[in-house]
């Protein structure tokens, strides 16, 4: 029998490309998607859809209990930058969502949790080239103190209760198929739609801004391959540091100019997602992942921004046509 997988936050960036892959593997009955909003999109449109207060926990023990889900992968975060705006709530959607799906499975309600962390995590006194997976975290965002305190609650949960959860670290993610969502590596969505559309760009970034970044085709990968391994193998319960590619604000304009000559990058002075940007690391030492459970990431700078290019112009042809 196929298993049943509730998505929460199946909206989003990685929700809305998670969703369709896993009803591709597991089937469209067998994927449950939820969001506390309903587009118009194929994720409701081609299958089943609930809303659901991720908040909320009668709510989503409920509809644990309605469909019989095994697996939960819960993407309900208010990401970096829009989290600074407003952290009260930040904090309580990030952690106490999280809560709940942990509390479910320590009642043996769900088999098994999918939860990012992200490169949030660390701080200015982490080391800034190839990051390892164990090192000072002091993160200095809402955003990234919810997900270290996070990785401390699902690793307390698996070793106290036995709840199977697992996680890995994303750096920023870069997808054609759903818009920016907040987050300080958001530029590097937004360039290219503004590229298309206007042939130049304003950044909030400075130049020389090197982050880690990952398309997100790698990323539906890294979640279900984690989570299709084998139990033994996932030595690390907190989060895995997972990595890609790393480049900075003129690095992917200069790749842009490639295939649009006539595009143009400015940037923006004293934003605050600079303060953001510089308390994270350049790049990240992904080994432990590469070992463990044989993370492989397929996409580097030349290749997303050939593919993020293609899709968008045709995103926005198809758009014109309607």
């Amino acid at each position: 029998m196929n298993k049943k997988i509730l998505v929460i936050g199946a909206c989003g960036q990685i929700g809305t490309e998670l969703t369709l892959r896993l009803r591709q593997i597991y089937g469209v009955e067998n994927v449950i998607a939820s969001d506390i909003v309903k587009p118009d999109n194929d994720v409701v449109n081609q299958g089943c859809f609930e809303i659901i207060d991720a908040l909320n926990f009668d709510q989503v023990e409920y509809f644990v209990e309605k469909y019989s889900i095994d697996e939960v992968y819960l993407l309900s975060a208010l990401l970096s930058a829009s989290a600074e705006k407003a952290y009260a709530f930040a904090w309580d959607l990030n952690m106490n969502s999280l809560f709940h799906v942990l509390n479910l499975a320590k009642e043996k309600k769900i088999k098994k949790i999918f939860w990012p962390s992200s490169i949030a995590v660390f701080g200015n006194n982490t080391p800034r080239e190839k990051t390892p997976q164990y090192t000072v975290m002091e993160p200095s965002t809402v955003y990234g103190i919810s997900k270290q305190t996070g990785e401390r609650w699902c690793e307390y949960y698996h070793k106290t209760f036995g709840v199977d959860v697992r996680s890995v670290r994303y750096p920023g993610i870069i997808s054609w198929s759903a818009p920016p969502g907040g987050g300080t590596t958001d530029y590097a969505v937004d360039i290219f739609h503004s590229a298309l559309k206007e042939q130049k760009y304003h950044c909030f970034l400075s130049p020389q801004t090197k982050l880690p970044m990952m398309y997100i085709d790698d990323a539906i990968d890294a979640a279900i391959d984690i989570m299709d391994a084998p139990g033994d193998l996932i030595k690390i319960r907190s989060s895995y540091n997972l990595s890609a590619m790393s480049f900075s604000p003129h690095e992917i304009a200069s790749e842009i100019k490639k295939h649009i000559p006539e595009f143009e990058i400015t940037y923006k002075e004293n934003d605050f997602r600079q303060t953001i940007a510089d308390s994270w690391p350049d790049s990240i030492d992904d080994n432990n992942a590469r070992t463990d459970w044989n993370w492989k990431n397929k996409f580097d700078l030349q290749d997303m921004t050939s593919i993020m290019l293609e899709k968008l112009e045709e995103t926005i042809q198809n758009q014109i046509l309607l």
